[in-house]
């Protein structure tokens, strides 16, 4: 079996041992579910967890096999079929406590909810690091990157934005970093990042011009952004309290794995603040070897970008890896009361659905990078260009 495993073993290490450890918190903090919601057993969560890594290893396993430079054609196939998720994911207008709640739909048969924002998050990465090859090697202008990738890039973002504003800035601000590193002009990204924010100040001010036009969000996060700024104990404080308390009961050590004793009065313990959860029971010294092996990861891809033999191969491994690394960070974030609450969950820890999918799709691409299967054969596939900021960043690292 490990034969047939190709691409970075070091990576494929890291993954499993994320995997494996997820099961000790997940287990623990589902009895939140059980017996506080009253849903479900901490078994069946378990197994439920289990069976979503599980197809998730499968898809990174396939995913792997299939040379990496397949994947520009993929994504130029699957940018309309996004698009169209998206909107209808947006159309369906569904809405709690009055905010727009239009992140997910539902996969049918199988009974899981999908987060469509996930998929749309690794076909565009894809999409944009093969534009930037392409671009980096034909030279076009401002005006044909503002059809073919800018506008994209902003349709993409501008459906996620009103139900999910965190996904949608990480997005917008990972594909401005990887167009920087594509050596992508940068008087003309500064445009770009002024028309973005522009158009999310208009956003805003529609919203509070004509707040029943349609279901936002924008209440809620400046509800969270005051309540983080003023430390007042409601709504998402009320969590972030209770995850403190935890994260000081664990002290040096921890409790011990299931010896959890926030769990219980945490609310989503088993995801969005599992770190808390992971530091009650294996102390300082568990959280601080989680972070370690998060970096870990974040230089074992580095070293991936650093070693693929193309451009397009170095600024996927890049785009794909960076969310998931910046999304383990602020999940940690806001247990530790860095950050306000976001919704985001910690990649490969998390109890969930699809979203562990998607994260091993894109593993799945960045192992299929490193398995140097794409060899350069090809006389129109483009060359790494020495003057490339990203062989600053991988020679530094």
């Amino acid at each position: 079996m490990l034969k047939s495993l190709s691409g970075d073993r070091v990576l494929w290490g890291i993954l499993a041992l994320l995997a494996i450890f997820s099961f000790l918190p997940v287990f623990s903090a589902s009895t939140n579910l059980a017996y506080v919601v009253g849903k479900g057993t901490p078994w069946g969560y378990l197994i439920k967890h289990f069976v979503i890594l599980a197809i998730g290893f499968v898809l990174m396993f396939a995913v792997h096999r299939i040379p990496y430079h397949y994947f520009k054609g993929i994504s130029i196939l699957l940018l309309p079929v996004i698009v169209l998720l998206l909107i209808y994911t947006a159309s369906q207008g569904t809405v709690i406590d009055g905010a727009n709640a239009s992140r997910w739909i539902q996969i049918p048969f199988i009974g899981l909810s999908f987060q469509t924002s996930t998929l749309a998050s690794v076909v565009l990465m894809i999409y944009v690091a093969h534009y930037l090859s392409k671009q980096n090697q034909e030279q076009t202008g401002f005006g044909r990157s503002l059809l073919q990738l800018w506008l994209p890039v902003f349709i993409v973002v501008m459906l996620i934005f009103p139900s999910n504003l965190s996904t949608a800035a990480l997005l917008f601000l990972t594909v401005m970093l990887i167009a920087f590193l594509g050596h992508y002009p940068f008087r003309y990204l500064m445009v770009i990042g002024g028309v973005g924010i522009t158009a999310m100040l208009l956003f805003f001010v529609l919203v509070k011009s004509f707040p029943e036009a349609f279901p936002n969000r924008v209440d809620t996060w400046m509800n969270r952004i005051e309540n983080f700024r003023s430390g007042e104990s409601e709504d998402g404080n009320y969590q972030v309290a209770r995850a403190k308390t935890a994260i000081v009961t664990g002290g040096v050590f921890g409790l011990g794995a299931g010896k959890s004793r926030m769990k219980n009065f945490l609310p989503q313990s088993s995801s969005d603040f599992i770190y808390a959860i992971i530091v009650e029971e294996f102390g300082l010294i568990g959280g601080i070897g989680l972070i370690l092996l998060y970096l870990l990861l974040l230089f074992r891809m580095t070293v991936i970008a650093h070693k693929a033999p193309t451009l397009f191969g170095k600024l996927t491994v890049m785009g794909l890896g960076i969310p998931i690394v910046l999304q383990a960070f602020i999940n940690m974030g806001v247990a530790l009361q860095l950050l306000p609450v976001t919704g985001q969950n910690l990649p490969m820890i998390s109890s969930g659905g699809t979203s562990a999918w998607m994260t091993c799709i894109a593993m799945g691409v960045v192992l299929s990078v490193s398995a140097k299967k794409s060899t350069v054969t090809n006389s129109n596939e483009e060359i790494y260009n020495e003057k490339n900021p990203l062989s600053v960043l991988s020679e530094t690292v």
